[in-house]
């Protein structure tokens, strides 16, 4: 008879594209994972998402990897002072782990896993929650199975709680601009504030804040295809035409150190290569003609730099309606709908309504 306590169950993991794929073998004993949402800015900035998703298979637990993915199927990001490398997929961008120096302990993106259910991983804290400056995605998922998500951030005095602040630009026309920009700076560009003609067009003025003419519309996406690309279980988008964004980005997304992957044969995903933050999305029935030739595409709000903090909520109006809902509420559905429920109630509390609107090009 097996000893209960080196039993093992294997779990399996796999990026979008599929360039990565491994196995864990966990110890039964240690399951389900504790996993933690990180709000940091390195966590931020380097996938585009509003927080990171992971959790520590422990010490001498590596990725069994299953041929032919291997690590060199991944691009390794190397950051100055930090304790471990960003590792991400080279050819879809999806964010794999946090992997020490030695490359012995693998903090692993849990979002990547085929089976994502209680028994295997359970979400327990938010991580550097004061780093979004308010509070960011942790003010919306507050609760899990009706339980309170405790927070943990560093001593006021400790180095690792110094916030990335960011400053107000303005444009060469004297207007405010947005900044955008990844961890690395290889990919930095800026938005503009949509324009009486975006607010008064057929279709573009369904992209514009339904409640200050100023902002632009923003949400949250749950769709497992994001999920497998960002290595995160959803990502924030605000949608603008790609002419609004200064230096000017043609309709290739190719900006800075960007790579673009085909997710389908009609939608194009940007990413940055050097340190792997989700970028663009856009796809071919969005290439609208219109008086300004205008494309819309969506940008990751996860590398907006607002002054006020992650949400943006200068610039962006958050509606209560999640994307492609259905396919979180599969993979993890205590996640579901407790974000579900936070989103509502933030919006209501920020709108005075719930806002459901919908894109329809």
């Amino acid at each position: 008879m097996a000893d209960s306590k080196t039993e093992t169950k294997t779990l399996e993991a796999k990026c979008h594209c599929g360039s990565v794929h491994f196995t864990v073998d966990i110890p039964k004993a240690s399951l389900p994972l504790s996993l933690y949402l990180c709000h940091c800015s390195i966590c931020r900035f380097t996938t585009g998402a509003p927080c990171i998703f992971h959790t520590s298979l422990g010490e001498g637990i590596k990725p069994n990897f299953i041929a032919p993915s291997s690590e060199k199927s991944l691009t390794t990001y190397s950051i100055k002072g930090a304790d471990c490398t960003y590792d991400f997929c080279s050819t879809c961008g999806c964010h794999i782990a946090g992997v020490a120096l030695d490359r012995q302990e693998w903090t692993v993106s849990t979002s990547i896993f085929t089976d994502h259910g209680p028994d295997n991983f359970k979400i327990t804290t938010h991580t550097f929650s004061d780093s979004a400056k308010d509070k960011g995605f942790a003010q919306i998922l507050t609760h899990i199975d009706g339980v309170k998500l405790p927070e943990w951030n560093p001593p006021k005095d400790d180095p690792r709680a110094k916030i990335v602040e960011a400053e107000p630009e303005v444009g060469e026309d004297g207007e405010e601009r947005l900044r955008a920009e990844c961890h690395c700076g290889g990919v930095s560009f800026t938005i503009r504030r949509p324009t009486q003609e975006i607010r008064d067009h057929e279709l573009m003025h369904e992209i514009v804040s339904p409640t200050d003419p100023t902002k632009w519309l923003a949400s949250y996406d749950t769709c497992s295809d994001c999920r497998r690309i960002h290595g995160t279980h959803l990502v924030g988008w605000t949608f603008l035409p790609l002419s609004f964004c200064e230096p000017e980005i043609k309709s290739d997304l190719k900006i800075g150190t960007s790579k673009v992957y085909a997710s389908s044969p009609d939608v194009q995903r940007c990413f940055c290569g050097t340190c792997g933050a989700t970028i663009f999305y856009a796809n071919d029935p969005r290439k609208l003609k219109g008086p300004g030739n205008w494309q819309v595409v969506d940008i990751a709000t996860g590398i907006l730099r607002a002054p006020e903090g992650s949400m943006a909520e200068n610039w962006l109006t958050w509606r209560s309606r999640l994307a492609w809902d259905e396919d979180c509420k599969e993979f993890d559905p205590a996640f579901f709908h407790g974000l579900e429920e936070g989103m509502k109630k933030y919006v209501i509390g920020k709108s005075g309504r719930e806002l459901t609107n919908t894109i329809n090009f």
